[in-house]
């Protein structure tokens, strides 16, 4: 288990011993995807310390940081975190998950259908522009086209790792609550009351359908199939064609390698 907060890693390793027993093989690696050096050092330990790996979810996000806020390397932070942190990751690992014919699971958001629909080539780090939300539907939509670029790598390369793209829809998560100003705490508090809202549980259903389920098909974007894609059962969701639009692919893909200082060799 990769996260930034060791407190809580803790936390969850205590409780999954508590169901399963202490010798239940789970640990934690610290990892802050805003921090490319801590990705490296994540991903070397991983690569020492762990034989196979059959499923990397990439789940991890911040969401709505009120004011512009950049990353240690410069990288708006949003974007910085749910996207390069990822992609480079992926990058670390991905022959240790190919030599096990795994499966690579990117969690993105609804909000890739909100905001401006589009990467933002000319202005990356939203230095003229900011907008708490905007920022954040833009690296979503970036992890969305990476997954989707990496599908194509893979399928052209003839290599057998698969990969899916999926989303928790509206969840009672803490995600808000971290980041963002209190005028959005309270608007999700008052959301998060409404029946159309599920569960953590229920929202991680996506990805562990994702992680496990067989037939899946791999251009698609599942998440919950009820009303507005809120909550409900998981399924086959709507997808937007910008989303996989070939010229933007390409085009993130090289800026993605450059800002991280990663080559993949697909």
């Amino acid at each position: 288990m990769l996260n930034r907060n060791p407190e809580k890693s803790q936390g969850v390793i205590e409780a999954i011993q508590s169901e399963f027993g202490a010798d239940a093989p789970i640990r934690a690696i610290t990892l802050d995807l805003s921090d490319l050096s801590s990705v490296r050092r994540a991903a070397a330990e991983v690569l020492e310390t762990v034989p196979q790996i059959d499923t990397l979810i990439c789940n991890a996000a911040i969401a709505q940081v009120p004011k512009q806020k950049l990353t240690v390397d410069g990288i708006e932070s949003q974007l910085g975190t749910n996207h390069y942190g990822h992609f480079l990751l992926c990058n670390l690992l991905f022959d240790h998950i190919e030599a096990s014919s795994g499966r690579v699971v990117v969690v993105s958001s609804l909000g890739y259908k909100m905001g401006i629909k589009r990467i933002q080539f000319d202005d990356m780090n939203w230095d003229k522009n900011y907008h708490q939300n905007k920022t954040y539907c833009h690296s979503k939509l970036a992890q969305m086209m990476f997954a989707y670029a990496l599908q194509d790598k893979i399928a052209a390369a003839g290599l057998t790792t698969q990969v899916y793209v999926c989303h928790p829809g509206a969840s009672r998560t803490s995600l808000i609550e971290t980041n963002a100003n209190q005028i959005s705490k309270i608007m999700f508090a008052i959301m998060a009351r409404l029946p159309i809202v599920q569960s953590v549980t229920h929202g991680a259903y996506p990805q562990l359908m994702c992680a496990t389920e067989n037939g899946l098909d791999q251009r698609a974007f599942y998440g919950p199939i009820g009303r507005l894609e809120f909550s409900g059962p998981v399924g086959k969701g709507v997808l937007l064609d910008y989303a996989y639009d070939p010229t933007a692919l390409e085009r993130l893909w090289g800026l993605s390698e450059q800002q991280t200082g990663c080559s993949w060799a697909i």
